[in-house]
């Protein structure tokens, strides 16, 4: 392997100038750049807020965000959308990448004293280029070199976390501080009848704020949504408290406003992703996660039932919002859940688990996880809406498995998609180096999440009983759209099932 410098030198010389223009060329062609990259906000009558939650301070304990129709709050800011460093750690810990090492390469690419960061400035101001764009630009670059040490995906997040002194930012500018969840931070919430309930479970390697466009869009729409952050060492990251009776206050200085416990005596532990170890079987370790998932799925439910029947909950986290605000606005009578990929998983294992789910919505499904003796336990609708590109045979016949005659199971599949179409990820790269990492299909990630979401809802309202006009989206339900598969594009052997 060439010497590391030596490699970064080249870099600097040869790819750096060739992305650099790319990246203005982008600009030129496609416009302000702020315009084209960035979670969509939910396209419903409602307005959003958004709130974390924690019960119980230790790792037993429940953890969600949760989205909800909110009243206009001129006050309120959206938080950004990787809440703090501990989660890019994790994501560098999911990807198998040395923390150090990664940091290494990019405080030489984009720490305050670097050349590239000089070089960077130079060219913005004698460019005219704004720095939110520039920053973009070299993201891309970043991009480019994760590929040559043939990383991919999650690092193009971790590395802009090092752009923090560049422009002198509270927060990071490329692909994470600088994105914000389409949510206004704890705003009153809206009471306004009764709204039915979602819980969202995340995937491998996620946490609770990288689903923030499907969920917010769902609030939009008249849905409360608690998406929880698991617990079962499946996520890139999350967190909880120990009591420590000689910690000092400071200890709580680098704490975001949004995680600093009530209690100064809590000390918060980071709970990170654990990869199988060696000689490990896979689905014994996952079939334990997933179980714990649903019952983290159906805790949330609980918590939430409690508060909307007026009982006082505690927060471990300091909050300004309200959350006895929402006594009576939960229709726990319609009920639903969903998740992507391992949340697939989690929405079957929790369909199974506990009734009050009228049905759900499985994203992708990663079905590995599952025993097949659960199946028949499972009595609620589910759709899956799968990608394209993801699914395999083996995958598309445990989910056949699922098949009922008398209960209704669906499932369509978005032409041109690929496995990161449903997380925000897809929104926040542009468009050749989104498909060279995965995080793009072929199809507009606009126009893909637009039909899920659509799906979704005409589900929803068939057997939640809602009084909406989502039913005008049935036909996508049997995949009758010219970008939509009834079922699935993979062969499967008639004789396999």
């Amino acid at each position: 392997m060439p010497h590391l410098p030596t490699e970064i030198e080249h870099i600097l010389t040869v790819w750096f100038p060739v992305v650099f223009m790319l990246g203005r060329t982008q600009v030129a062609v496609m416009g302000n750049c702020s315009n084209t990259l960035g979670i969509p906000p939910g396209k419903g009558p409602h307005q959003v807020g958004c709130a974390d939650l924690m019960v119980d301070h230790t790792v037993q304990g429940s953890f969600f965000r949760l989205y909800y129709p909110c009243e206009p709050s001129p006050s309120s800011e959206k938080p950004c959308w990787i809440p703090s460093q501990e989660y890019f750690d994790g994501l560098a810990d999911f990807m198998k990448i040395n923390r150090s090492f990664a940091e290494r390469i990019f405080n030489y690419l984009y720490g305050k004293r670097s050349a590239l960061s000089r070089v960077a400035l130079m060219l913005s101001q004698n460019c005219a280029i704004e720095p939110p764009i520039l920053s973009r630009s070299l993201c891309v670059g970043v991009c480019l070199t994760c590929i040559l040490h043939g990383v991919f995906m999650y690092l193009t997040v971790i590395s802009c976390y090092t752009c923090l002194n560049f422009y002198s930012c509270k927060i990071p500018l490329a692909l994470t501080g600088s994105y914000r969840i389409p949510a206004f931070w704890e705003a009153p919430f809206k009471s306004n009848g009764k709204y039915p309930l979602v819980i969202f479970s995340h995937g491998l390697g996620a946490f609770r704020t990288l689903y923030s466009a499907i969920c917010a869009e769902l609030a939009s729409r008249g849905f409360v949504v608690a998406s929880v952050e698991h617990r079962d060492e499946s996520g890139s990251a999350t967190f909880y408290f120990k009591e420590n009776s000689q910690m000092q206050q400071q200890a709580h200085q680098a704490d975001t406003k949004n995680s600093k416990p009530v209690q100064e005596n809590l000390e918060k532990v980071w709970m990170y992703y654990r990869a199988l170890k060696p000689g490990e079987e896979e689905f014994s370790l996952r079939n334990n996660q997933v179980q714990q998932r649903a019952n983290e799925c159906i805790r949330a439910l609980k918590i939430l039932d409690e508060i909307n029947s007026g009982k006082s909950v505690t927060n471990v986290l300091q909050s300004e919002f309200d959350w006895s605000s929402l006594k009576n606005s939960l229709d726990l009578c319609k009920t639903a859940v969903m998740g992507h990929s391992f949340g697939g998983a989690t929405v079957i294992e929790t369909l199974c688990k506990e009734l009050t789910f009228k049905c759900g919505v499985a994203l992708d499904t990663w079905m590995v996880p599952l025993k097949e003796e659960i199946f028949p336990n499972v009595k609620q609708p589910i759709l899956f809406i799968n990608s394209e590109k993801f699914q395999w045979a083996g995958n598309i016949i445990r989910m056949r498995k699922l098949d009922s005659a008398s209960i209704q199971r669906k499932m369509i599949t978005i032409r041109g998609t690929v496995h990161q179409s449903f997380p925000d990820f897809t929104f926040l790269t542009g468009n050749w180096i989104g498909k060279v990492l995965k995080l793009k299909g072929d199809i507009d990630p606009h126009l893909a999440m637009d039909l899920s979401n659509k799906a979704s809802l005409a589900f929803l309202q068939r057997h939640l009983s809602l009084d909406k006009d989502f039913n005008q989206w049935d036909p996508l339900i049997d995949g009758k759209d010219e970008n939509l598969i009834p079922g699935t594009n993979i062969h499967v052997p008639s004789s396999s099932m």
